[in-house]
């Protein structure tokens, strides 16, 4: 393994900007629209035909996109959802912008997914959806969620912040399995539009809604008018809506970015076989998330569990040594459920021993298309090194020898 990084320091995740990129947002810049222009439905037409969905609204942020997947199913004061705790806490704050209240159910330690068997214990007269997140990348059991979901006759929803690219039983997820599928064009995601996010769906009435949300409520089909338009200016405030537009020059950015995802995500495969070859040794020790043979990562994230406690070191000094060698890592997630918020309006959180397991041993490590073997190289040998395992690695050299 390498012994220095040549590469400089190697953040958990980073965008990627090419030349096409920049000249792309410049066309976009200098032209008459910079905004509500024609580049949004291009995004989107190009983000439906990725996906397969048959409608996606694109969206100012990612939490944007979870605000109006919720309003638009009409979720507020009274109502439910059923999430995940492991998960960045929009997928749940959302809920709470509209007054309804947010029911965690446990994990697989195994690969941080929410469980279907605490999901249907968690479902209550209220539920009004479940959000099924895919962790990492990784997709959750999308049949057996739709099983549920259709059974108690509620929305299903994908929170696919970190899924663009990946799939389920060969379908595309945000391609229609759930109701609703939202996405995130964050920096750290596998496409950036600066701040962005998107809902897809393969419902007309449900994207014509979210459409309308986030331009302030405004209606403008003369068909839906409570009374005769008088000309061409007029529209109507129809409901209550926000300004979540998204720009016509970050739309030009995700459509150039976009051109490139699928080589993007089939080199995150690349780098996470050989996390996993390279680390496979050591398994006692670590695992990496665990693998389905009916699903696809995305891996827009490589989480690793250490046992830290059998290895007798503190997470929290891990880091910082291996910050201190130019590697970047994170927690993905602090328990929503353990927020100081959540637990002011909830109180003290029952036991998730699942989510529990899993957040007291993962760890991010690097990915984006962009590593290198060699970097991959460095980033294993380091971890090795500064969990004092790198003894073991020389004893295993000289047996194979």
């Amino acid at each position: 393994m390498s012994e220095s990084n040549a590469q400089g320091y190697l953040p958990y995740g980073r965008q990627n900007i090419s030349d096409d990129d920049i000249e792309a947002v410049i066309d976009a810049l200098k032209s008459s629209r910079i905004t509500q222009g024609p580049r949004v439905e291009e995004f989107e037409e190009a983000l439906c035909e990725y996906t397969g969905a048959d409608y996606c609204s694109v969206l100012s942020s990612g939490t944007a996109a979870l605000h109006l997947a919720y309003a638009a199913l009409d979720i507020g004061v009274g109502d439910e959802i059923v999430t995940s705790p492991i998960t960045f806490a929009a997928t749940a704050n959302a809920a709470r912008y509209l007054g309804a209240d947010v029911r965690f159910a446990d994990v697989d330690p195994a690969s941080g997914n929410i469980s279907v068997a605490s999901v249907a214990d968690k479902i209550t007269p209220k539920t009004k959806a479940i959000v099924a997140v895919h962790l990492g990348g990784l997709p959750c059991d999308m049949r057996e969620f739709r099983k549920l979901a259709d059974f108690h006759g509620i929305a299903l929803i994908e929170d696919a912040a970190h899924a663009l690219g990946a799939s389920f039983r060969g379908n595309s997820i945000g391609g229609g399995i759930a109701d609703l599928a939202i996405f995130s064009f964050h920096p750290v995601k596998h496409l950036t539009t600066g701040e962005g996010g998107a809902v897809t769906t393969n419902s007309k009435s449900l994207k014509e809604r979210i459409d309308r949300l986030r331009h302030h409520g405004i209606e403008r089909n003369p068909e839906n008018f409570s009374t005769p338009s008088p000309g061409r200016w007029y529209h109507e405030i129809v409901e209550l809506g926000y300004n979540y537009r998204l720009t016509d020059f970050q739309c030009a950015l995700g459509l150039s970015q976009l051109k490139r995802q699928a080589q993007g995500v089939a080199r995150r495969r690349e780098i996470a076989g050989y996390y996993r070859e390279l680390l496979s040794p050591w398994s006692s020790s670590m695992s990496a998330q665990a693998q389905y043979d009916d699903r696809f990562s995305a891996y827009h994230l490589f989480p690793l569990q250490i046992n830290f406690q059998a290895l007798g070191v503190s997470r929290g000094e891990t880091m910082d040594q291996l910050d201190q060698l130019g590697i970047g890592t994170q927690v993905h997630y602090i328990p929503v459920n353990h927020q100081p918020y959540y637990k002011s309006v909830y109180g003290e959180p029952e036991s998730l021993p699942g989510a529990t397991e899993y957040y007291a041993r993962t760890l991010s490590l690097p990915m984006y298309p962009e590593l290198s073997n060699s970097d991959v190289d460095y980033v294993v040998g380091s971890i090795l090194n500064v969990l004092g395992l790198s003894t073991a690695e020389s004893q295993r050299t000289k047996v194979a020898s």
